[in-house]
């Protein structure tokens, strides 16, 4: 018996020490990483410099514009198979942590702390200042604009765009109908839904308190006053005007087809229309989700987590990684 249960405790050491290889092995990354600390927005944000393994530059660079929501300079790890990506291209990757009052900031103060990120950069000596663009997600579709419109020469180089979108209150209005359409939400709630969506922005146009929002019965118990604050803020966000603004520079807009938060086609349908002709490439990734991971894998919380342990690089749609690296390569054949 003693014998017996001696080899099973063996065994389960050695399965889980393999299993533990496997997860350092996948998480494990061809790039050297730096922390940093920049003065971005008025304040020192850290950050993390990814650069190439091999070489000492000067390295073309991506910045890093997050999406909503709080982020660590490397969301968690989700950035990295993407500086990987980017890093065999030839390009060094720079994000830095969210401010912990985000919900206090503007669009514009996220472009002021964008451009402060650039200049930085440029002081790099293992930076190439001439060949410095943006990769930005979801809520950076109206930042990214911003800051491509107004920094000054050399300016910015190119721009990756994920999952954006153009208008604040369509890209809410089309995430609150996706939403009921996936709940098979019927037309009498479907119908309350947008009334009460109507109800808020009203209260929003007229700039209403947190307080006379709670009072009213359509009212999120689970938004809180500073999530208020920054919708009241920026409620009012359209990218158009900025997309006018922005000089010829190559775009890369990639979405998902299984997207509830932007309609990507009405994105891509803007953009064409905004940006300098022959500037734009799109890539539509099927069975992918606003965040561009695969659906099946995004809608199964076991398989979320066991795909980022053990296979993080496949959480991406094929061809997305690829995609990128192919578009970072040819301008800096350019």
């Amino acid at each position: 018996m003693r014998k017996a249960l001696t080899v099973t405790l063996a065994a389960v050491v050695l399965v889980a020490a393999a299993l533990t290889g496997v997860v350092l092995w996948q998480n494990s990354y061809d790039l050297r990483e730096q922390r940093v600390a920049v003065p971005a927005g008025g304040r020192e944000l850290p950050g993390v410099l990814a650069t190439p393994d091999t070489g000492s530059g000067p390295f073309p660079l991506v910045v890093f514009v997050h999406g909503d929501g709080e982020a660590d300079a490397t969301h968690d790890g989700f950035y990295r198979p993407y500086w990987e990506a980017f890093a065999r291209a030839g390009y060094a990757s720079l994000s830095l942590d969210k401010p912990a009052d985000w919900l206090s900031q503007s669009m514009d103060d996220r472009a002021r702390e964008t451009a402060d990120a650039l200049a930085w950069a440029r002081t790099r000596p293992g930076i190439d200042g001439d060949r410095i663009g943006l990769w930005g997600a979801s809520q950076a579709g109206w930042v990214m604009p911003k800051v491509v419109a107004r920094v000054p020469a050399p300016g910015v180089a190119f721009v990756i765009a994920v999952g954006t979108a153009v208008n604040w209150h369509r890209q809410g209005e089309y995430h609150l109908r996706s939403e009921l359409r996936a709940e098979g939400a019927g037309p009498e709630r479907t119908a309350a839904a947008l009334r009460a969506r109507e109800t808020t922005l009203e209260l929003l146009r007229r700039g209403a308190t947190y307080a006379e929002y709670r009072s009213g019965p359509d009212a999120d118990p689970d938004l809180s006053a500073a999530r208020w604050t920054f919708i009241s803020r920026n409620h009012t966000a359209d990218a158009r005007a900025d997309l006018r603004a922005m000089p010829p520079v190559p775009v890369l807009l990639l979405s998902g087809a299984d997207d509830l938060n932007v309609d990507g086609a009405e994105t891509e349908a803007v953009y064409r229309e905004l940006l300098a002709p022959g500037t734009l490439t799109v890539r539509r990734y099927p069975a992918a989700t606003h965040a561009l991971v695969r659906t099946p894998v995004e809608r199964s919380s076991w398989r979320l987590t066991l795909t980022a342990l053990f296979a993080p690089r496949a959480l991406f749609p094929p061809g997305l990684l690829a995609d990128q690296r192919n578009f970072l390569e040819q301008r800096r054949g350019g």
